[in-house]
């Protein structure tokens, strides 16, 4: 090897670990801000951000997504009234180019939910405040069971394995990572 050659490999090797260090210090800096973000309550009368629903009047999972640009919501996090509300709003937003920080659904291992009946439907209370929240990364959801939320067929978000054991036994299912959830998940429902 020439010394040409051993500079130019030299140089590249220093280029690409300044542009590793580079990348790695700015998912560092996202991920701080990221870990610091914690869920609010969704009470009162704020609305959904997906279909314009009052978020505590309808039963079933809810969900926040906490961006790093603050538009449309004017400085606070995506409110929704469903998971599914959630996911379709997180998608239609990444494809726009936006950046999620932080994802919260309810989590039903954190909480003493009612179940009840509507017609032939079965449906969980909704949760609100924001310790009833964990994040998507934190969660197991359970797509196809008989349990259903504010818009119909729901996922429901547990961060205990032997609540989505549990919860599968009672009312069927399939459960998957919460970060695992694509658009085609939705459709399935």
């Amino acid at each position: 090897m020439t010394e040409h050659q051993r500079q130019s490999v030299s140089r590249r090797s220093l280029l690409a670990g300044v542009g590793a260090g580079l990348s790695l210090a700015a998912a560092g800096c996202l991920g701080e801000e990221s870990a610091s973000i914690t869920p609010i309550s969704l009470d009162g009368e704020r609305a959904c951000d997906e279909c314009g629903m009052i978020v505590e009047d309808h039963p079933g999972p809810v969900g926040q997504i906490h961006f790093e640009d603050d538009e449309p919501e004017g400085g606070r996090p995506g409110q929704f009234c469903s998971s599914v509300c959630t996911y379709t709003y997180l998608f239609d937003a990444e494809d726009a180019g936006r950046t999620p920080l932080a994802t919260f659904l309810t989590d039903y291992s954190l909480v003493d939910q009612e179940v009840f009946e509507e017609g032939s439907d079965t449906m969980f209370s909704s949760h609100v405040e924001s310790e009833a929240f964990s994040r998507t990364t934190e969660l197991t959801v359970v797509a196809r069971s008989e349990v259903v939320g504010a818009m119909g067929p729901e996922l429901i978000p547990f961060s205990e394995a032997d609540d989505v054991d549990s919860f599968v036994e009672e009312y069927g299912g399939e459960p998957m990572a919460a970060t695992d959830v694509e658009r085609s998940t939705l459709e399935a429902l």
